[in-house]
């Protein structure tokens, strides 16, 4: 007993667990569409769930940008009688989560720049795994920046290459091989929408069709939908797209490398009604729970999942399993996903919101808790102290992902090796530490058998380590 409340003591006083990881960003862009910055307004609260810290759209006509942006929510900055939409028929739009810079003004996109040819709008999700490397190449020339994210290196880059590239797709090709990472990004000068995903493709991508014409693109395939458009494909590792007069032409800026789909958008990012690659998330996350059961399957009287993405993963788990499926957790719609509040004490105060237990259904049951991954596992923790207190009997937990044993450098916050407790503890002590009766997580070579439809390879970085392209520094 003294050594399990030591190593307690010890787990909180590190603060190794807490709340899930954090998300990338968001983008979307309307061209030829009348209202394009409504639209993209519109679209981004269905890419919400992607970054909560702020928002922004930037539009024009013939050549003519204007932009309007700021911290908070999609309805709180572009909504209300105070916000004077910019006009035009060519629209790009962001919701951003810090995974590369801090949370402030000066790095909430889109990035505007004045250049030699005019003004750029640049809107990037993913991370550049040598931005450090870039920065202090452009801060050695001369180049002065206003904030720290990525976006702003390839905004400086891409107003250099104008220089001696008149168009702005030729400026755009010189500047895309020198990124390296993960990238999905689009910049405007009011007349021309270039588009790019990166050579592995590691974060999703995808064009589609306005519902009077025109062209949509957007990180998620749901937003496209929700402004009533038709999805067309998916972009392709390694394409370049140019819209003119919303006629696209398409071409490879460089040979495809190891294709890399984040396997995390399908555990967890992602909305369930998205279809990244091919595969639809919430069949991916459905197929997770049938995975898991396979895998390991207690006497219980229940399964349970954890709202939001581990209900799909529950349903899978009770179908295979034979296990009744119960709701035995009520979400607070009004509280936000709670990884995304900027502090560690905010977070935990959401967290105490933001679930309750359904106790005339799970009091003085066994049940399977289903979830979609542990990283510090402080609600997990919480949880699990919650249903003890409801009167649950025994809880078992199965986590729809493999252990996080390695940092991710491609747009997911999940930490440095040595603060992941994968790292330092076994499944026992972490067990012991949430308090559960048992734990179980996905296998790391199964993960294939969740995505059976996606079109690429699947990045497993931060579960095996394998970088299909390591850091720079």
């Amino acid at each position: 007993m003294k050594s399990r409340l030591k190593f307690l003591r010890l787990m909180r006083a590190e603060e190794y667990m807490y709340e899930q990881m954090h998300e990338e960003c968001g983008v979307f862009v309307a061209v030829g569409v009348a209202d394009a910055a409504e639209v993209v307004s519109c679209a981004l609260t269905h890419l919400q769930h992607r970054g909560q810290e702020s928002a922004g759209v930037a539009a024009g006509c013939s050549g003519r940008l204007r932009c309007v942006k700021g911290l908070g929510l999609v309805s709180e900055v572009l909504g209300g009688e105070d916000v004077i939409m910019p006009s035009g028929d060519i629209a790009v739009g962001h919701v951003r989560y810090s995974t590369s810079g801090g949370n402030n003004l000066a790095n909430v996109q889109p990035i505007c720049v004045n250049t030699l040819r005019g003004r750029l709008a640049v809107v990037h999700n993913g991370n550049l795994s040598n931005a450090a490397l870039l920065r202090r190449e452009l801060e050695g020339s001369g180049a002065i920046f206003q904030g720290t994210a990525d976006t702003e290196l390839i905004a400086c880059l891409i107003a250099r290459a104008q220089i001696k590239c008149a168009a702005l797709d030729k400026a755009v090709e010189q500047v895309l091989p020198r990124l390296e990472g993960a990238f999905c990004l689009a910049v405007t000068d009011g007349s021309t929408l270039v588009a790019a995903r990166d050579t592995h493709g590691f974060r999703p991508f995808c064009i589609g069709e306005g519902r009077d014409g025109g062209v949509l693109i957007s990180s998620e395939s749901c937003a496209i939908e929700a402004v009533g458009g038709k999805v067309i494909r998916d972009i392709m590792p390694a394409e370049l797209l140019v819209v003119r007069n919303s006629e696209v032409e398409r071409r490879r800026y460089s040979a495809a490398q190891e294709r890399a789909a984040c396997v995390f958008e399908y555990i967890y990012f992602a909305r369930p009604d998205s279809v990244i690659d091919g595969q639809s998330v919430y069949h991916s996350r459905y197929l997770a729970g049938v995975t898991l059961a396979k895998q390991f399957t207690p006497i219980a009287d229940a399964v349970v999942g954890v709202p939001d993405s581990g209900l799909p993963a529950a349903e899978g788990y009770a179908a295979q399993s034979g296990i009744p499926y119960c709701n035995g957790l009520v979400k607070n719609r009004y509280i936000g996903r709670t990884f995304i509040q900027p502090t560690q004490g905010m977070r935990e105060g959401a967290v105490r919101l933001k679930l309750s237990p359904l106790k005339s259904e799970i009091e003085g049951k066994r049940i399977v808790l289903v979830d979609d991954s542990i990283v510090r596992g402080t609600t997990m923790r919480r949880i699990v102290a919650m249903l003890r207190s409801a009167g649950v009997k025994e809880i078992h937990l199965a986590i729809t992902s493999p252990p996080f044993k390695h940092a991710c450098y491609y747009g997911t916050d999940v930490p440095e090796e040595g603060q992941l407790p994968a790292n330092k503890y076994t499944i026992e002590q972490m067990r012991q530490m949430l308090g559960a009766d048992s734990l179980t997580f996905l296998d790391v070579n199964r993960l294939e058998e969740i995505t059976p439809n996606c079109a690429h390879a699947l990045c497993k970085a931060c579960f095996d380590g394998h970088y299909p392209q390591p850091p720079k520094n």
